[in-house]
């Protein structure tokens, strides 16, 4: 898991480039000018935001849903033996492997979508300190890059019907 969802930002008058400080939905790292990081998970599930907890049920829940969308797509592809007697069986298959795609992808989707939308709240939140801001980090990103993916593979195998 990539610990990088969010990472500090230097947009204010204090500026400290001899370590980096960054947050993902599990832990919190660290990372010194000297290659060191030091990560500290997250102690209590209930001393969490719900924000958090929610972004990590859903990528849980996309991840699971990913690899069970794998496994019933594999069994619908036309190279496989596996269901090689009954060709609408077979096409079934990947169709319903394709919309499992789609959910995983959509939980994907909302869960990073989310967690982007609460970092710009908090950036701009008047309330926020200026050495207190976040901005988004490259598991955000790879995150987006998965959900836009796993959407077009999904929306690509639902219509796969002969």
């Amino acid at each position: 898991a990539l610990p990088q969802w969010k990472i500090y930002s230097y947009a204010g008058d204090n500026i400290v480039t001899a370590q980096a400080i960054f947050e993902g939905l599990w832990m919190s790292c660290v990372s010194q000018s000297t290659g060191q990081i030091q990560c500290k998970v997250f102690d209590s599930l209930l001393n969490l935001s719900s924000t958090l907890q929610a972004t990590r049920a859903l990528m849980v829940i996309g991840i699971l849903l990913g690899l069970i969308a794998i496994f019933v797509s594999t069994i619908g592809m036309k190279c496989m033996k596996c269901l090689e007697d009954d060709e609408v069986q077979k096409m079934w298959m990947a169709v319903i492997g394709g919309i499992i795609f789609v959910v995983s992808g959509l939980a994907t989707l909302v869960a990073t979508a989310w967690y982007g939308n609460r970092i710009v709240q908090e950036f701009y939140d008047p309330l926020t300190p200026v050495n207190a801001r976040y901005e988004f980090g490259q598991a955000l990103f790879t995150g987006w890059a998965a959900a836009s993916l796993c959407l077009l593979g999904g929306a690509l195998l639902s219509c796969s019907c002969p």
